[in-house]
């Protein structure tokens, strides 16, 4: 899905979970300032999981780990892929196998 808008800064969002943490209600914040309250309420739960707060779900580390493996794994199946196809090629120039008739 594509963004609309650039991400908001980390310290941005940090100053907003405080202010929760401090008693003000998700909803009421997002009437006075941009972020929705869903977002609010998210950024909330995700500083809770890195803060060991709570333990349901995975921390902002281990998503990020997750991404990169993640592509890292896309990476390597297409190589994989592309070797496999010029192995094929190889084999039939040099005549190990015979050529298939379908193409």
């Amino acid at each position: 899905m594509a963004r609309t808008r650039p991400a908001y800064p980390l310290e941005y969002r940090r100053q907003i979970v405080e202010l929760v943490r401090a008693g003000r209600s998700p909803r009421e914040l997002a009437q006075e300032v941009e972020p929705c309250y869903e977002t609010i309420r998210s950024w909330v739960k995700q500083a809770d999981r890195d803060e060991g707060r709570t333990l349901y779900g995975p921390t902002s580390e281990e998503k990020e780990d997750l991404r990169r493996l993640r592509r890292e794994n896309r990476q390597l199946r297409l190589e994989r892929e592309i070797l496999a196809k010029a192995a094929a090629w190889f084999a039939r120039e040099s005549g190990s196998l015979p050529r298939s008739t379908s193409s």
